[in-house]
């Protein structure tokens, strides 16, 4: 299904994803640091359009439409509606609150669209890992937490990769690469770095792959 969806992804998660259809979600949800993101069309000749669409506002703000995603996930019950009442006792209803109310019915959507074998990352940043931890353990359930990457990019800075499975009974694994694994990880993720100009922003080639070079190199 070659298939790209414009809109939010939670209506279409309900409306168009067909449950336990999908083997694998990357996620990569607005971060809640309060920027705006445009996405840029590039005209048929490499050309930047004029036109910009506001994509959507990381901005996060207890309102009342927070609060009235908040009162469905409570009254849905279960897991999520007791670690949601949990947060708000321990957060108040702030901006955070928000977010999480943003994020909670979307993971429990992610949920029902993954196989049983089925595996799910979410990329989020250390502000608001520790809290979607918890509300993927109530979505996901506790012992389908199979890891957590942190992925350092900068001198202070880092990011966080939350791994979940759908059922840890039906997760076969994700295949192992036939080379050594310092040979996979100097030929795929050393070249990639250093055709990818993306890391002179992040410092990923500073950082990471210098470390490793020589290490293996």
């Amino acid at each position: 299904m070659n298939c790209l969806y414009y809109g939010d992804n939670l209506d279409i998660l309900r409306r168009h994803i067909d449950d336990e259809s999908v083997d694998l979600i990357h996620l990569d949800p607005p971060f809640n640091s309060d920027q705006n993101y445009n996405v840029l069309f590039a005209e048929q000749d490499g050309t930047r359009s004029a036109a910009q669409i506001k994509a959507f506002g990381d901005t996060w703000r207890w309102d009342q439409g927070s609060a009235r995603a908040f009162a469905e996930i409570v009254e849905a019950g279960g897991k999520v509606s007791e670690v949601m009442q949990g947060l708000r006792q321990v957060l108040g209803e702030n901006d955070m609150l928000a977010y999480l109310s943003m994020m909670a019915p979307r993971l429990v959507e992610l949920r029902k669209v993954l196989k049983p074998h089925g595996s799910i990352y979410l990329h989020c940043d250390p502000t608001a890992s520790h809290y979607l931890k918890l509300l993927m353990d109530a979505v996901f359930g506790p012992r389908q937490f199979r890891n957590e990457v942190v992925w350092h990019y900068s001198e202070s800075r880092h990011d966080v990769l939350l791994f979940y499975a759908k059922d840890a009974k039906a997760f076969n694994g994700h295949a192992i690469p036939s080379k050594s694994e310092a040979e996979y990880v100097k030929i795929t993720f050393i070249t990639a770095a250093l055709d990818d100009p993306i890391e002179q922003r992040f410092g990923f080639l500073s950082w990471v792959t210098k470390p490793v070079l020589r290490t293996i190199g």
